[in-house]
């Protein structure tokens, strides 16, 4: 696997730096409703595009989480940056994993906002079926986001959420990530880590929430903690913007 220099946006000047990675249904710009209260005087944000998303599309490669996290580590390594923390969404959380197991030494903390466990997300053929066909069928992209919502959101933020997919996702990268984070197990990598550790889920999502966060999440990393968000899904970002600002950067602050 070649590194490659991941589009970035950098936010702030603050002497924390944080690198945050963006989920299976969107590029970096998932992260648009929370850039404009971050504490730009205490951290550095560098918002990146995977391979296969938004100045990314088009660029060739494995699509797979383990390539995602060279990719990261490749882009701290550009940026200067010796240490620094993790934001991963989804199967972006799968990816910052991924990171803390290849270079524990360079990560402070790491939170992940309803992310994929280290074990993958095993699924029964019907749901696999309906996750496979995403790629292609907008209509499953939304049945997929109003499910893991609750479904109690509106139907015009349904559709936002499913065109911004579409603009910003290749289709066959997009299938190509899905066999990556849904179906490799790599806990025993990370099992016992003593990074400092956090997973922030919805408590309407019901496939990443807190039970099997506690069964995976908590059980791995010697240093996890778990916050629910009563009034989120899967997608924290935009339902929950500033309660989910509060909660992660209040948990990078506590880095001595």
């Amino acid at each position: 696997m070649t590194p490659f220099v991941l589009p970035h946006t950098l936010l702030g000047d603050g002497p924390h730096r944080v690198i945050a990675v963006h989920g299976w249904f969107a590029d970096r710009g998932a992260y648009a409703p929370v850039l404009a209260d971050l504490d730009l005087a205490s951290f550095t944000y560098a918002f990146v595009d995977l391979r296969g998303y938004g100045e990314a599309i088009g660029a060739p490669g494995a699509y797979t989480t383990g390539e995602g996290a060279a990719d990261v580590v490749a882009l701290a390594g550009r940026l200067g940056w010796d240490r620094f923390s993790l934001i991963g969404h989804s199967m972006g959380g799968s990816v910052v994993q991924r990171v803390s197991a290849l270079a524990p030494h360079r990560v402070r903390r790491l939170v992940g906002i309803s992310p994929v466990p280290a074990g993958g997300l095993p699924m029964p053929p019907d749901q696999w079926g309906l996750f496979a066909d995403a790629a292609d069928s907008p209509a499953d992209r939304r049945t997929i986001i109003d499910i893991t919502t609750g479904s109690v959101r509106p139907a015009a933020w349904l559709d936002r959420m499913v065109q911004r997919s579409l603009r910003r996702s290749d289709p066959k990268a997009f299938r190509a990530w899905l066999d990556s984070w849904a179906v490799e197990d790599f806990h025993s990598d990370v099992e016992g880590s003593t990074v400092p550790a956090l997973a922030v889920v919805g408590a309407l999502d019901p496939a990443l929430g807190a039970e099997l966060m506690r069964d995976t999440w908590l059980r791995w990393y010697a240093r996890g903690e778990l916050t629910e968000l009563a009034a989120a899904g899967h997608y924290a970002m935009d339902e929950t913007p500033l309660q989910l600002i509060r909660t992660v950067e209040d948990f990078l602050r506590a880095d001595a």
